[in-house]
């Protein structure tokens, strides 16, 4: 008797463990599907890899893989924007049960008050990591963070603004690594008007797709105020001076083989253009908003494609 009660208690301490740890894993997926973890990995790795092939090409590739600073303001971006997606979730959490049910859901095993701890923590950690850098790093992220905070509290809500606020957000992560190597040539700027109009036409987009949430929760989005119509006028209008900037890479630049991600993408937009003008649900501005992020995630990768011999040479 005493035997069966030992392995019975032994038993149920094994499922309690079973389940606190099923728990824990649940608490990291949702903690993950908040931050977004995927998309912050993807800003640092584009970071690294526009610091390589773009923002510093001529410096030896140890340098900068090596250089504590960039680590640091790469690392510091990352917390930011982790913190940044947090706010977000915060405010948006009503929204977000309309909009995105079975992610939120997910993300409700994370309570508020454990969402502000990581918020505030996070942003602690990357001014502290920006001091290291210099003065001006610590200026850069403070502003960052209270431009996210600004954004999730108030911007968000007013129509354009929003969008353009959002999209600057968006790039400015490159921007802290571009003004740490001080290079000002055109292409740079080129480059970053790219993004930023793709990024903007994303953030029309999604404005679009969430608008039974932001009905519901009184937000003022483009949609809503002026009609769908009109938000597929500006998301046209966004995309055909896209391409503007794309045409330059390719005719008044230097790119090396990205000429094809630039000539693929600018097919790519036409494509998007057509099948914006026949949307009318959900499902196809999801679609339409999946077509330039993967754009923008291609892009990233596309930046090897600078100068092929300078990679295999870095590389071996």
């Amino acid at each position: 008797m005493a035997i069966v009660w030992k392995w019975s208690t032994t038993s149920n301490r094994k499922t309690m463990l079973s389940r606190k740890n099923k728990l824990l894993l649940l608490k990291f997926l949702s903690l993950f599907s908040i931050v977004r973890g995927y998309n912050i990995l993807m800003i640092a790795l584009a970071q690294y890899l526009a610091s390589i092939y773009i923002i510093a090409p001529n410096l030896p590739l140890r340098k900068v893989i090596f250089d504590i600073n960039l680590f640091l303001l790469v690392l510091a971006s990352a917390l930011v924007i982790a913190a940044g997606y947090i706010i977000n979730s915060f405010y948006d959490s009503e929204k977000d049960l309309i909009n995105k049910p079975r992610k939120s859901m997910l993300d409700r095993l994370v309570s508020q008050r454990t969402k502000l701890s990581a918020y505030f923590v996070l942003n602690f950690l990357s001014v502290l990591l920006a001091s290291y850098v210099s003065f001006r790093a610590v200026v850069f992220f403070s502003s960052y963070i209270f431009g996210i905070w600004l954004y999730s509290h108030k911007l968000k809500r007013i129509p354009f603004v929003g969008n353009m606020v959002s999209a600057v957000l968006a790039i400015a992560p490159f921007f802290a690594v571009f003004v740490y190597y001080k290079n000002f040539e055109t292409v740079i700027f080129v480059h970053a008007i790219f993004l930023f109009l793709l990024i903007l036409a994303r953030e029309f987009i999604k404005d679009m797709e969430n608008m039974a949430g932001d009905m519901a929760q009184g937000y003022k989005t483009i949609p809503i105020l002026y009609g769908v119509r009109f938000s597929k006028i500006c998301i046209t209008i966004l995309i055909l001076v896209t391409l503007i900037p794309g045409v330059l890479l390719i005719s008044n630049f230097d790119v090396g083989y990205m000429y094809i991600y630039f000539i693929c993408s600018i097919a790519l937009l036409i494509l998007f253009l057509l099948l914006l003008w026949k949307s009318t649900s959900k499902k196809h501005f999801v679609w339409l908003h999946n077509i330039l992020k993967f754009i923008i995630i291609v892009g990233v990768f596309s930046i090897l494609l600078i100068d092929i011999d300078l990679v295999l040479n870095r590389i071996l």
